[in-house]
């Protein structure tokens, strides 16, 4: 048995700032020190040899790795819902093709 009290939740309240711009990123560049790690999120377009870097996200090792818990149970969730979501390594292949045909 353990001697650890629960700790009750604390509720935490998010403001969203009207003005706030959605940014897309289809790449991210993860560095660390001992003490960040630092992810910058960007933007890779196809046949461009560079990629721009939109937003910048620094945060402790810990809650880098309670973010990384919470999008893996958060994936699980999706594919539920949805189905797996096929990556390079498990033999994806596009359904349809993106852009336009003549």
């Amino acid at each position: 048995m353990s001697n650890k009290k629960a700790q009750p939740q604390m509720q935490v309240n998010i403001e969203l700032p009207q003005d706030l711009e959605a940014v897309y990123s289809n790449f991210a560049l993860i560095t660390h020190s001992p003490s960040e790690i630092v992810i910058d999120f960007a933007k890779l377009l196809p046949n461009v040899p560079r990629a721009k870097v939109y937003a910048r996200v620094l945060m402790t090792p810990m809650n880098a790795k309670l973010l990384h818990q919470a999008l893996g149970q958060n994936l699980e969730k999706f594919e539920e819902k949805f189905g797996e979501i096929k990556t390079p390594e498990h033999k994806f292949e596009e359904e349809k093709p993106i852009g336009f045909k003549k």
